[in-house]
């Protein structure tokens, strides 16, 4: 249990792959003007996370080293197909919304680095495990990230939450602020950038007032003997 704790810590917080190893930076920063969308493309992501893992886990004693990483690639890529094609029979105006950026998930850095990492390395219960964490992890900052540049760009929250939930979904717009105008700066990227790097500094922040509240291990004593004998 102990390291499922540990995966689970790893992905979601200690080695998050938006906040710490900084993969996938092209979605998170462009797709993230809405929590809608920002929603759509981090359970997408999360799906295919999990399916490849679990993929490469599998397969992971019949494929030469040589060629491994072509094999990863074209499983992601089939999986990509996939979600892809899910989307756009059940949420299009989300396929539409994200665009050329499904597609990309072929090239997200954090799918083919916990494969190669971690996947082609370890069963497929703790890769499954480890593709579940990594993908809530990215899509938790994927989410605070949407949900920040879109209260502060056009002062609402879950707007176009039908395009991911269907029609019904409509009412759970919030209006937060009543703007005259968007926010021009919030919903482009220049935005994104300063709110992405507000997140990591809050997130270092955080971590370094835990380190310095941690108990400090007692220098050991040193014995009279030892005193002797220098």
């Amino acid at each position: 249990m102990s390291e499922y704790k540990e995966i689970a810590w790893q992905g979601l917080w200690k080695n998050n792959p938006g906040i710490v190893q900084l993969l996938g930076l092209c979605p998170l920063l462009a797709v993230t003007s809405t929590l809608t969308n920002a929603l759509g493309l981090g359970i997408a992501t999360l799906l295919v996370l999990v399916g490849s893992n679990v993929c490469v886990s599998l397969i992971r004693r019949w494929v030469p080293k040589e060629i491994r990483i072509a094999v990863f690639v074209m499983i992601i890529a089939a999986l990509v197909t996939c979600v892809q094609l899910l989307i756009n029979a059940y949420a299009y105006g989300l396929y539409l919304s994200l665009g050329i950026f499904l597609p990309l998930i072929v090239t997200n850095c954090v799918i083919i680095g916990r494969a190669e990492a971690f996947a082609s390395r370890q069963p497929v219960l703790k890769s499954a495990f480890d593709g579940l964490m990594m993908g809530l992890g990215f899509t938790i900052v994927l989410a605070l990230l949407g949900a920040i540049r879109e209260i502060l760009g056009q002062g609402t929250l879950f707007a176009g939450a039908d395009l991911l939930l269907g029609d019904w979904a409509a009412v759970l717009t919030i209006k937060l602020i009543d703007f005259d105008t968007q926010f021009l700066l919030a919903l482009l990227p220049p935005g994104a950038f300063l709110t992405m790097g507000l997140i990591i500094a809050a997130k270092n922040a955080i971590d370094h007032h835990y380190a310095h509240k941690a108990p400090k291990t007692a220098p050991e004593p040193v014995s009279r003997a030892r005193i002797n004998q220098t």
